[in-house]
């Protein structure tokens, strides 16, 4: 009986415990869920991600903001992949076109680099319309070859019959971007409390494009149409069974696919002043399902975790005296490793520590 007070005692110490970490699982899961906390989140990483990269990653600017580049079109491609449930091979001519028409709006029309941002986008979406409308007749591994096939016929009429515009092998080399708004220098310097986190302008342009994309992408899925885009991955069949258009539905996030790949697309020209005819090869179609793949698949930041881990690993890791010429062989390795240990990708597993932490799962 004498023990009876002190067991009480522990008793309620482990309830108040429970109740102090149940609490504060649930107001992180309230505080995950918010749209602006989404926003504010990604805020917050692409602020300190040049500074941490550039100084403890052996990183510099330039390949920072490929990496938001590629991330925002691994986070286009995951709507399709992720959420929708289509595999597609052919998202390069997306990227691709949008860079080549960035590139040619900019040397015909206007330098305004907001200007060739919706151009190039534009360009993508239109492109995505009739792509799009051909391929989703069929299903499954025709889509994805029909896909394929379609971004191989970009590159060919791109790389002969339309050289006289896109200069053939040699890619587009008259790219011209002008000031943002007419006054700042988007290839220039930034003020002073913004150089202890970055060095030049164009980074935060395309940090400022990443945050909305995101936002964007967040708002999709959270919207009536990305509800019926998860329940068309789940089961076609049923969704069409409930009176759903699924044909209409997949053709959406085609589209909202592809213009999420065309604003890259249009910031790759912006950014590296030149468009490739590598940017509408099949190879790099198959990059980015391999980012969205290794960062987590049906995840909103795991893409953009992927396309970091790709690029440093071909940019960085490829510079090693000794383990540079294997690149190739250290990628597929992390892939093969990432996909066993973390079926969900990157983003699977940080999402399963996080939940241990703050004990967001049921014991």
């Amino acid at each position: 009986m004498s023990d009876e007070p002190g067991d009480a005692t522990a008793t309620a110490a482990a309830d108040t415990d429970t109740e102090v970490t149940g609490g504060f699982a649930d107001r992180w899961a309230s505080f995950r869920d918010r749209e602006i906390s989404t926003v504010l989140l990604t805020v917050v990483g692409v602020a300190v991600f040049p500074f941490l990269f550039n100084n403890f990653l052996n990183g510099y600017t330039q390949l920072a903001t490929l990496m938001l580049i590629y991330g925002i079109f691994a986070v286009g491609f995951d709507i399709l992949l992720g959420y929708t449930g289509l595999l597609s091979f052919g998202h390069a001519v997306f990227f691709g076109g949008a860079a080549y028409a960035a590139g040619i709006f900019s040397a015909s029309v206007s330098s305004s680099p907001l200007l060739v941002l919706l151009a190039g986008t534009a360009f993508a979406v239109l492109m995505a319309w009739i792509v799009g409308f051909l391929s989703l007749r069929r299903g499954g591994i025709y889509f994805a070859i029909l896909t394929l096939t379609f971004g191989q016929m970009s590159f060919y009429l791109a790389a002969s019959p339309l050289a006289f515009l896109t200069n053939g092998e040699n890619g587009f080399t008259s790219v011209d971007i002008g000031s943002l708004l007419g006054v700042i220098d988007i290839h220039g310097g930034v003020p002073f409390p913004l150089t202890m986190l970055v060095d030049n302008m164009l980074y935060v342009f395309v940090a400022v494009m990443t945050v909305l994309s995101v936002a964007m992408a967040n708002r999709i899925l959270h919207s009536p149409y990305g509800t019926v885009f998860r329940a068309i991955r789940e089961n076609e069949r049923r969704a069409e069974f409930v009176g759903l258009d699924v044909w209409r539905y997949k053709l959406m996030a085609f589209i909202i696919s592809a213009a999420f790949a065309g604003i890259a697309g249009s910031l790759f020209t912006i950014e590296g002043n030149y468009v490739p005819l590598q940017s509408l090869y099949w190879t790099e179609s198959g990059r980015v399902v391999i980012m969205t793949v290794l960062g987590g698949v049906g995840s909103l930041f795991g893409p953009l975790f992927g396309a970091g881990l790709y690029l440093y690993i071909e940019n960085i890791v490829s510079g090693f005296e000794t383990l540079g010429p294997f690149w190739h062989l250290i990628l597929g390795i992390v892939f093969v490793v990432a996909v066993v240990l973390f079926p969900n990708g990157i983003w699977g597993g940080i999402d399963y520590v996080r939940d241990m932490v703050v004990g967001g799962e049921d014991e």
